[in-house]
């Protein structure tokens, strides 16, 4: 398995490890991630253990009080993608742009969570498209189940989301020619921006990856005009195993840079439809993610 391979085989166990699913449904993501039955196994025992192992959890402190507020409505969008391919999208126009976000989505394709990322980044000045990165599989909506949505994300090659993405910018570019691109994602998408940032991507004049796994030797020098907003969980130990390497490659870079690590959450605390949802946590790093961008992309 690829890095990023290995890294949606441990959110499942992970998953597993918090109680939000059970062995059974554990054991079936595993199975369509390619995840043969003793090497699953080992991975929910590592992960549910008491040893102090990387993946073990740690306990919920969410406050999952409200959801986020309402953004604009997004519409469903095509555009072209690399070798003749058709892309999907959602898209949000604000109405004074201030900049213009390309939104990368987490494990599960483009959910409506994700659409409403991009709506209330609209509505909060900066137009959005949220890409899917499933759309050479015919979209996210293609799947009737989240965790095949998963596995065909698993399936696909490193290689292509980058180049799918950069198509994305090209998108923003067309549709805002004044305004400068920017670029966020969660979970397996925080991953995917970094990955972004390493392929090189000069025209990203923001980037922020939320609780992502950072590509193995990252050099961000060809995204010489990125300032990165790195933000963090406190409570999720593996994806800050990667937090020093992603601070030492950004300086290396000399990118304009800020590590946040947000006390008393775990990851995917912005994903007010997920289990680890904290709303004061999530409302206080979307304050902070805006004034990121309105500073980096003005």
């Amino acid at each position: 398995m690829t890095q990023f391979h290995g890294y949606l085989a441990e959110e499942v166990a992970v998953d597993f490890g918090d109680g939000i699913i059970t062995r059974r449904e554990a054991l079936r993501r595993l199975g369509l991630l390619g995840v043969g039955g003793v090497a699953a196994s080992s991975l929910l025992a590592a992960c549910s253990s008491d040893g102090g192992d990387s993946l073990t959890p740690a306990p919920a402190t969410g406050s999952p009080s409200a959801p986020a507020p309402a953004g604009l409505p997004t519409e469903a969008v095509t555009f072209a993608g690399p070798g003749g391919r058709t892309l999907q999208a959602a898209w949000a126009a604000a109405s004074e742009p201030r900049g213009t976000v390309l939104v990368v989505h987490e494990n599960r394709g483009l959910t409506d969570h994700i659409r409403s990322v991009a709506g209330r980044l609209a509505a909060s000045g900066f137009s959005a498209l949220a890409i899917d990165l499933l759309s050479a599989e015919g979209g996210t909506a293609s799947f009737a189940d989240s965790a095949a949505a998963t596995a065909a994300l698993n399936a696909a090659p490193d290689e292509r989301f980058v180049a799918d993405m950069k198509a994305g910018i090209d998108e923003l570019v067309r549709r805002e020619p004044d305004q400068k691109p920017g670029a966020v994602g969660f979970c397996f998408g925080g991953g995917m921006v970094w990955t972004l940032l390493a392929a090189g991507e000069p025209r990203l004049a923001a980037a922020a990856p939320f609780y992502g796994p950072l590509p193995d030797g990252a050099d961000f020098a060809g995204s010489r005009n990125a300032a990165v907003l790195g933000v963090y969980a406190e409570n999720d130990s593996r994806v800050n195993a990667s937090r020093d390497a992603a601070r030492a490659a950004l300086e290396r870079a000399n990118l304009t840079h800020e590590i946040v690590t947000v006390p008393g959450v775990g990851h995917a605390f912005f994903n007010d439809t997920g289990a680890r949802y904290d709303a004061a946590a999530a409302a206080t790093i979307y304050e902070q993610l805006l004034a990121w961008f309105t500073e980096h992309m003005r």
